[in-house]
C-alpha cells in the first residue's frame, strides 16, 4: 500500500467510499463525480500504479471478472456497459492506482472523446 495514495487509503478504511463489493483482491465503489446513471471504480486492493505496472494474468483477470459482476449486479448487463481504464496523465488518469470505470445506465456516445 501507498500512504500518500487515495485509493489504498479507501482499501485501508481511512477515507469512506460507497463500497458496493469487497474480496480479498478488488474493492469496488460509487464513483464521487459519476458520468452516467451507474459509475464504480474496480481497483486492486493492493498497490498498482498504472495498467503498465499490472499483471495481465493475474491483476487483469480479476479485475475484469469483478468489473462484469458490479455491472450483472448494478442491473446494467443486459442493456450495456462500457469498462474504461485510463493510463498515465494523457490518457486521463488522475489517481496513480489502476482502476477500472464501469459506466451504464444510458447510451453511451462514440468516440467517447
Amino acid at each position: 500500500m501507498a500512504e500518500d495514495c487515495l485509493f489504498c487509503r479507501i482499501v485501508g478504511g481511512q477515507i469512506p467510499a460507497s463500497i458496493v463489493t469487497r474480496t480479498d483482491d478488488v474493492v469496488v465503489f460509487r464513483d464521487i463525480n459519476p458520468q452516467a446513471p451507474t459509475h464504480l471504480l474496480v481497483i486492486p486492493t493492493k498497490h498498482v500504479a498504472s495498467l503498465n505496472d499490472a499483471d495481465a494474468s493475474d491483476d487483469l483477470g480479476r479485475l475484469m471478472r469483478a468489473a462484469v459482476d458490479a455491472a450483472k449486479g448494478a442491473g446494467i448487463a443486459e442493456s450495456g456497459y462500457r469498462i474504461v481504464i485510463n493510463a498515465g496523465e494523457n490518457g486521463g488518469q488522475t489517481v496513480s492506482h489502476l482502476h477500472l470505470h464501469v459506466l451504464g445506465g444510458r447510451r453511451m456516445a462514440w468516440p467517447p472523446g
